[in-house]
């Protein structure tokens, strides 16, 4: 896949820049402020770009905002954002549009290099990928209308569809048959009344809802 890396600390950019080409991938601009990568998105139109949420020139959520401006210029860029501290209104916003291609992890996986190139690849072939402690929070904080509807088993389905598992994953990490997974997902979605549409990601669209229970 072809990636923009933007990070404001050299030390970590060049790491990932490192990290992503060891893994195959091709770094075609590695920037460090929010100019410079909408200009690195509008240039080489990556398969994904990696920002952090944090850079130049405010400091506050420059990368965010311009993952948010990319996506409007370019729907379905596949981003995958990177934050220092668990904040679900990021996620909330990278997913508002229900196209999928959005990840959000804390700076610590980047670390576990495995399954962080796992959730590049994953956002970059479309799919989501949230922090396993945005989930954590979310379960811990209860639920609110619609997602009560849902059983025990069916909050568990819906907190991995939110790490961006597929039915075929979720299904060997609880020790079911993939066609148990398909039913399940079938009745979550039901249950929020999703209903089938061409033009909307039906688990991007449970995503969201689980997203806003808390």
């Amino acid at each position: 896949m072809r990636i923009v890396v933007a990070e404001d600390l050299y030390l970590l950019r060049d790491g990932l820049v490192h990290l992503l080409e060891a893994h195959g991938h091709q770094v075609v601009a590695a920037v460090g402020d929010k100019p410079s990568t909408l200009r690195a998105l509008a240039e080489h139109r990556p398969d994904v770009a990696v920002i952090d949420v944090r850079m130049p020139p405010t400091f506050t959520d420059d990368g965010l905002q311009a993952a948010l401006e990319a996506r409007r210029e370019r729907p379905g860029l596949a981003v995958l954002v990177l934050s220092q501290h668990i904040e679900q209104l990021y996620a909330r916003e990278l997913l508002a549009d229900g196209l999928g291609g959005v990840g959000y992890l804390l700076k610590d996986r980047v670390f576990e290099a495995e399954q962080f190139v796992e959730a590049v690849e994953r956002v970059g072939r479309g799919g989501t990928s949230l922090d396993p402690a945005v989930v954590s929070k979310i379960l811990g904080a209860g639920s609110t209308s619609p997602l009560d509807a849902l059983t025990d088993r069916e909050r568990d389905i819906i907190a991995l569809m939110a790490e961006g598992l597929s039915n075929q994953a979720i299904a060997q990490r609880l020790y079911l048959s993939e066609g148990s997974i398909s039913k399940y997902t079938t009745s979550i979605f039901t249950k929020l009344g999703i209903t089938p549409d061409d033009n909307s990601n039906r688990r991007v669209l449970a995503v969201l809802a689980f997203l806003g229970a808390a």
